[in-house]
């Protein structure tokens, strides 16, 4: 026997509603994100421009507030049934390999420790400054010009380096460019082992490619304003070479270092080491009961 549809039946229940309240629209949501991403570009650009983002968050969070406060702004919107049947023309359902002690399938089933990443992200900032090093030598004439524009992103002092100092070492701008080139790259590295088990069939197609021109793409936007001397001197052939050449051999140590089950599907007791007789396997005789 046919039974009628949920659509049907919410037509012809005498307490369905025909109309909603919802929040009313408004732009203050939008002032106050805007308001506060001037406020922080003004710390690198002007004093005027953090003035007027201070401006805009605090008239935004008074015109928020005021839709929320005492009453909350509301329209009605009418309900209008839609009839929706779900058919398929499949006579197959695909399952995913999920392993023998897994209840449900917790994607990516396999991750890499953050060992791996560190690992990548080091010989990926040793490839990346192979290639730096090789711009430097060839296009400029000294292996230290790429170092001291790299300071020039933290370090003010490199900012005030003349043409010809740029060509020169400088034992601060050095160590400086040394560890900020280190930690960025652990730490993209690191990331770089978090996402490649998501990708497991291209995983170099997203650390070699993909990765570096999204990078590319948004420094060649913000790098006037975070480094002026850099994005005036800069080689973007040479800059995009380097990323790809970081995230391919990021890429490849990550992907050969070993991986291990993820454990989000294990219970909490387990994941925290609690003695939970029924759910853990008996120990052995003189093994370690820490």
């Amino acid at each position: 026997m046919a039974t009628p549809s949920a659509t049907e039946q919410l037509r012809e229940s005498p307490l369905a509603p025909r109309e909603l309240e919802v929040p009313a629209p408004t732009a203050w949501p939008f002032i106050l994100a805007l308001g506060a991403a001037l406020l922080f570009a003004g710390l690198v650009t002007s004093m005027s421009v953090s003035c007027l983002g201070a401006l805009l968050s605090v008239a935004g969070c008074v015109g928020w507030f005021g839709e929320v406060f005492p009453h909350e702004h509301e329209e009605p919107v009418p309900v209008v049934p839609v009839d929706t049947r779900l058919t398929t023309d499949r006579r197959v359902v695909e399952r995913l390999p999920v392993l023998p002690d897994q209840v449900r399938a917790w994607l990516p089933v396999r991750t890499y420790p953050v060992s791996a990443g560190i690992k990548g992200g080091l010989a990926g900032s040793i490839a990346m400054a192979i290639l730096a090093c090789a711009y430097g030598v060839l296009k400029a004439g000294s292996i230290w010009y790429p170092i001291n524009l790299l300071a020039a992103v933290v370090y003010r002092e490199s900012l005030t380096l003349g043409p010809a100092q740029l060509y020169s070492f400088h034992a601060d701008a050095f160590a400086i460019a040394f560890v900020l080139h280190g930690i960025v790259s652990i730490f993209v590295g690191m990331l770089y082992g978090a996402m490649l088990p998501m990708f497991p069939r291209r995983p170099i197609l997203l650390g070699g490619f993909i990765a570096p021109a999204l990078w590319s793409g948004l420094l060649y936007a913000i790098l006037g304003l975070l480094n002026p001397l850099l994005a005036s001197h800069i080689d973007w052939l040479w800059f995009m070479a380097s990323q790809v050449a970081f995230g391919i051999v990021a890429g490849l140590v990550v992907v050969r270092q070993p991986s291990f089950p993820t454990r989000e599907n294990v219970s909490f007791v387990l994941r925290a080491g609690i003695e939970a007789p029924g759910t853990m396997p008996p120990r052995k005789s003189g093994e370690d009961q820490r």
